[in-house]
């Protein structure tokens, strides 16, 4: 596999990958994701361009994807199948492809009642896993979903695919890895790890499939800056589980600005963990909206400056 991507050439080297999220405008304006782009070049190895997070209109992944690239950065292009179906995607792909982004994260897109349009028609022509074998065949075999042969350059594109660790059972959160894998996902960014306890043992579920083997498994990472937001979190968001030993960690802040300080620490900690853990690659790092935090974070953990 050949394809112009400096996180692919990170994590082939075995340097232990950082990857960084910048969300878009949900304007026009092009400064303020350039500004973000900016702030941290230097910090990550790729950039992810959410499309539609949160099933909220916001500037589309693949035109942030153009603006961190003029910025020098490698972007990871976000496809849902949520709003587009297999023709549409197709077409998105040769698209970034062609314009130089070499990355793709395939994912399914956050349910449409979460956002802000919940009268919106949801597609899912294909689920994620399909999307990511239909990217592996136009890159791969230079085919179309229908069987179609491509004439002429193929797209070219390390392929992501998105992991929440801590479903129950964890047989199942493995057996998805394991159809991703198999789909011909080239790396992972799992959701936020809290529960590190929770995340070892699931990582030697891995382990024992050899999955790390055949896969760059890139630990998720969001810093909880306020007590408030950790107990919503807990209670609230499907697929994070926050340990009452953070609760009670940022229970002890006496204001809050020592508790976001205490947040960004946690994170911290948790990098130094999952640098000793046996089939992580790296990590991605999530700051809804404040990106300002990425290179604090990088610093304080010993990941800058990048290879």
């Amino acid at each position: 596999m050949k394809v112009d991507s400096n996180l692919a050439r990170v994590l082939e080297a075995g340097h232990f990958a950082v990857t960084a999220e910048v969300s878009p405008p949900q304007n026009t304006e092009l400064q303020g994701i350039r500004e973000k782009a900016s702030m941290i070049k230097g910090f990550a190895d790729a950039v992810n361009i959410p499309d539609g997070q949160a099933a909220v209109v916001a500037m589309a992944s693949w035109a942030g994807c153009l603006v961190a690239s003029e910025e020098g950065l490698d972007p990871i292009i976000h496809m849902t199948c949520r709003d587009r179906n297999r023709i549409a995607l197709q077409m998105d792909v040769l698209a970034a492809s062609a314009f130089g982004i070499a990355n793709i994260l395939c994912l399914s897109g956050d349910p449409i009642s979460f956002g802000s349009h919940p009268q919106a028609a949801p597609v899912f022509d294909l689920d994620s896993i399909q999307l990511i074998r239909t990217v592996k065949g136009l890159r791969d075999e230079r085919k179309f979903d229908n069987g179609e042969l491509i004439v002429g350059a193929e797209p070219r594109l390390f392929i992501g695919a998105a992991i929440d660790p801590f479903v129950r059972p964890l047989d199942s959160a493995v057996e998805r890895l394991k159809a991703k894998v198999e789909a011909g996902a080239d790396f992972i960014q799992t959701q936020p790890v809290y529960n590190m306890e929770g995340f070892r043992t699931w990582m030697e579920l891995v382990r024992a499939e050899r999955l790390h083997k055949d896969v760059k498994i890139l630990a998720g990472l969001t810093p909880i800056t306020s007590l408030a937001a950790a107990r919503y979190m807990k209670m609230k968001v499907s697929g994070v589980d926050i340990p009452d030993m953070i609760i009670e960690r940022l229970k002890s802040a006496r204001n809050k600005e020592e508790a976001a300080e205490e947040g960004l620490k946690i994170v911290v900690e948790t990098i130094e963990q999952l640098r000793q853990l046996e089939g992580v690659a790296g990590v991605h790092i999530m700051t809804l909206q404040r990106e300002e935090l990425i290179p604090r974070i990088c610093s304080a953990a010993g990941l800058h400056p990048r290879p």
